[in-house]
């Protein structure tokens, strides 16, 4: 098997229409990404599969979608405002800027090997900045969230009062978020922009150590669920080094990435700090009153923070491979889980001519409103297979002159690339069926 690296995956990224660097016309803006056509509807398969899990399946689970633009007290409560800063170093030289705790200060600058050369250390705020109103002075400037969980722990209290829930409960969130991080690298693995998906639980004082390890377990079966290989996910608990002033203990969701292990997703026993911390600032009360006990408290927290693009790019590096076939011929091929893969079901005419292209055509219209579908009759079938295959479509469905006689239909499997008549009135439930029992084929499955 072929050694799968970054840049191979960025250049099908580009390729075959999944992401583009943000303004590549103007040449690019550093750590913004767009999506494309493909890589939307990935991103978007995983958020929604991710929102049905942690929301649909779950009966004391709610969502919202609070704003970007918050009160600045907000982030003076979190303590984003003090401490959300990396320790920055420039070489006089070069004028690159390095974080000072990254790189070896008596060392030669990395960049021009300039020695002696670096600024003293100096904190960078990482959030974004701008301002509201008409006026820009102090008393208007606000921030773009650098996180999503502090709109969560602001609506706590709106939520329990219009909501029928009860502690333990949680609150779901997905949205974007900012951070002007100097250094962004590993292509969407670390941007300015990105999307989160977060989960805040919020239970009694005493059983956040169970809540702890439950939602431990749970967050580790999704990624099982949407198919990524188990032998590349685990567990890694924050030291003392790591560990956040207020957190109680952390884990996090590692995922071998071409390189290396790298963060996928936090899961973080925050006690009270965030609730305490806003009725300090803003003065109100976030207590709970439990109707059982009588007694009023501020729950403890069980946060799972996933980050959405780094999923995506967990996906696309996990699916892609290089297969070799009998004969020397390379198929690359995306293994996506059908839950999350961009297109579903790829309709192809053996030929267009005599009619193939009309019935697939119209069958490729009836499965619309089950899967994701494509049409495709350009090139030869062997071509068109390969063209699915690189862009992780699971099934194909092949229109030929035998479909004209009996009203069947070939239905392609991508992973094995095996081939079944099936009768066009049970291919909606073949696929079903196909996608309901799915065990990833190819090495390392």
């Amino acid at each position: 098997m072929a050694e799968i690296t970054l840049e191979k995956i960025v250049s099908l990224c580009k390729r075959r229409g999944f992401i583009f660097q943000s303004s590549e016309i103007y040449g690019g803006l550093n750590g913004a990404y767009d999506y494309g056509p493909l890589g939307v509807e990935l991103k978007n398969n995983i958020r929604d599969f991710w929102w049905k899990e942690m929301t649909r399946l779950h009966d004391d689970i709610v969502g919202i979608d609070s704003s970007i633009l918050m009160h600045p007290r907000v982030w003076e409560a979190s303590g984003h405002v003090q401490n959300f800063s990396d320790p920055m170093v420039d070489c006089k030289q070069c004028k690159a800027r390095f974080r000072s705790d990254q790189i070896d200060l008596a060392a030669p600058c990395p960049n021009c090997g300039t020695r002696d050369s670096f600024t003293e250390p100096r904190n960078f705020n990482l959030m974004f900045s701008t301002h509201i109103g008409a006026a820009s002075d102090a008393s208007s400037k606000i921030y773009l969230r650098p996180e999503t969980a502090q709109g969560i722990y602001a609506d706590f209290k709106n939520v329990v009062s219009s909501s029928r829930v009860k502690v333990p409960f949680g609150i779901a969130q997905v949205g974007k978020s900012f951070r002007n991080e100097i250094t962004t690298k590993h292509f969407i693995f670390r941007s300015c922009e990105f999307e989160q998906m977060e989960m805040q639980w919020f239970c009694t004082p005493g059983t956040d150590e169970k809540w702890f390890a439950y939602w431990k377990e749970q967050r580790m079966a999704f990624y099982h669920k949407i198919g990524i290989r188990p032998s590349r996910l685990r567990w890694h608990q924050h030291g003392a080094d790591e560990l956040a002033f207020y957190a109680k203990d952390a884990y996090d969701i590692q995922y071998l990435f071409p390189m290396g292990w790298q963060e996928l997703e936090g899961v973080h026993n925050r006690t009270d700090y965030d609730l305490s911390q806003h009725q300090s600032f803003s003065g109100k009360d976030m207590t709970y009153l439990d109707p059982v006990s009588g007694e009023r408290y501020i729950p403890y927290v069980v946060e799972t923070s996933a980050g959405l693009t780094r999923t995506v790019l967990m996906a696309l590096s996990d699916a892609y491979e290089e297969e070799t076939l009998e004969g020397g011929d390379v198929r690359t091929v995306l293994r996506f889980h059908p839950l999350i893969a961009p297109i579903t079901v790829a309709v192809l005419p053996l030929v267009k001519k005599d009619g193939l292209a009309e019935v697939a055509r119209e069958l490729e219209k009836d499965l619309r409103d089950e899967f994701a579908t494509f049409y495709d009759e350009s090139g030869a079938i062997g071509r068109r297979y390969r063209r699915m295959d690189e862009i992780g479509t699971p099934y194909c469905v092949t229109v030929d002159y035998q479909s004209l006689e009996d009203k069947t239909v070939t239905l392609r499997h991508r992973d094995t690339m095996e081939q079944v008549r099936v009768s066009i009135t049970n291919l909606v439930a073949s696929i079903k069926g196909a996608t309901a029992s799915y065990t990833r084929g190819g090495s390392e499955a």
